[in-house]
């Protein structure tokens, strides 16, 4: 019988977390959507009636398509609250969701919000999958697509990697 070394447990748990790394890699580029690479100049009307450009120079946008009755987007939207509150330009689009205002003010949510209750927007992005979650740097241009759950710091790093 083996026993257990702090190292060998150590390099286990850093195995372990490097395969669901790659797995997790590999399911998102297969699931990726095929979309245009660059963002469309169209005005949105928000839940709360503001007026939402997507393409505005000079600043990333990080454009997230989710639904209330997504638990992974449950989860997640911590994440894109945090992004919201650290400055980072995001636009959120609800697909098929009902109940939005009251999921938001529950949680203590305010970030942009589009709904997309006919799911149009989401057809127009090739979006099949929640959440889906796109970067765009300054002038408009796709950098990174996500498919599935994003971590705070992925998503800032991602960001990062495109200012």
């Amino acid at each position: 019988m083996k026993r257990w070394s702090f190292k060998s447990i150590l390099r286990e748990v850093a195995i372990t977390l490097l395969m669901v790394f790659v797995v997790s890699f590999v399911v998102n580029y297969i699931r990726k959507p095929d979309i245009d690479s660059r963002l469309p100049d169209i005005e949105l009307k928000s839940i709360d009636n503001r007026e939402v450009s997507l393409l505005k120079r000079g600043k990333p946008l990080v454009l997230h398509f989710w639904a209330t009755w997504c638990p992974t987007c449950k989860l997640e939207a911590s994440n894109i609250q945090s992004l919201k509150d650290s400055g980072i330009r995001v636009v959120t689009v609800a697909v098929k969701s009902k109940s939005i205002e009251k999921f938001l003010k529950e949680r203590g949510y305010d970030y942009i919000v589009i709904d997309d209750y006919s799911g149009e927007l989401a057809k127009r992005f090739n979006v099949t999958a929640f959440p889906t979650t796109f970067i765009y740097n300054s002038n408009g241009d796709l950098e990174f697509s996500e498919v599935g759950y994003s971590t705070t710091i992925g998503l800032k790093a991602r960001v990062k990697l495109i200012e």
